[in-house]
């Protein structure tokens, strides 16, 4: 075996594991997420699947890590085309709205899941998902400052409460999706969201 089909084989078999373990994690939280698991449901062994992240912790990082590129792709990375300011933030929480609703197999917004099963947990995977969550903020925050420099909102505007009332959406969204099972929560998220860019 060559070593570079070595290390191409060993990149697929992370990236499935991963995979399983985004799949096993969206339904039962990261702390559902066990090397034993992994390892049955994929037909590996404990040692072949801990010998690719070392521990526990590293791999629902790794899982986390992955959640979030695929929210970085699916969400901000799908509005990159439209007009700075609210007109893209209004895309980038109608892809976030549309990626909660679509049977994905993530079972919501992973990342609003696990905000909460972490909130009063400190440790690196709260560090990570704080710092993901930073990271939105900072990109709603930035399109707001364009939409108000540019004449989108009003000088007045008030970007924290602002930022604020739009998560909020978010997270009254995500449970009435996924806990209420509410097929009219995207429409009404959606028309809050534009509620919220037009008129604040």
């Amino acid at each position: 075996m060559s070593p570079r089909k070595s290390v191409a084989e060993t990149a697929a078999t992370r990236d499935r594991i991963l995979g399983s373990a985004l799949a096993l994690a969206s339904a039962e939280g990261l702390e559902g997420l066990t090397i034993g698991r992994l390892a049955t449901g994929l037909g590996m062994s404990k040692a072949g699947v801990i010998g690719h992240f070392g521990s526990k912790e590293v791999l629902q990082l790794a899982t986390l890590d992955a959640a979030v590129e695929r929210f970085r792709l699916r969400v901000p990375g799908r509005a990159v085309g439209a007009r700075p300011g609210t007109e893209r933030l209004a895309r980038a929480f109608d892809e976030w709205i549309a990626y909660m609703a679509e049977d994905e197999g993530h079972g919501g917004c992973f990342l609003t899941a696990v905000a909460s099963e972490f909130d009063g947990r400190p440790g690196p995977v709260r560090d990570a998902v704080l710092d993901a969550l930073t990271a939105w903020t900072a990109y709603v925050t930035a399109e707001l400052d364009t939409a108000i420099g540019t004449g989108q909102l009003p000088e007045r505007t008030d970007v924290d409460q602002l930022v604020f009332e739009l998560g909020g959406v978010i997270l009254a969204a995500d449970q009435a999706i996924q806990l209420h099972r509410d097929p009219q929560a995207p429409t009404r998220a959606r028309r809050a969201i534009a509620r919220l860019l037009i008129a604040f």
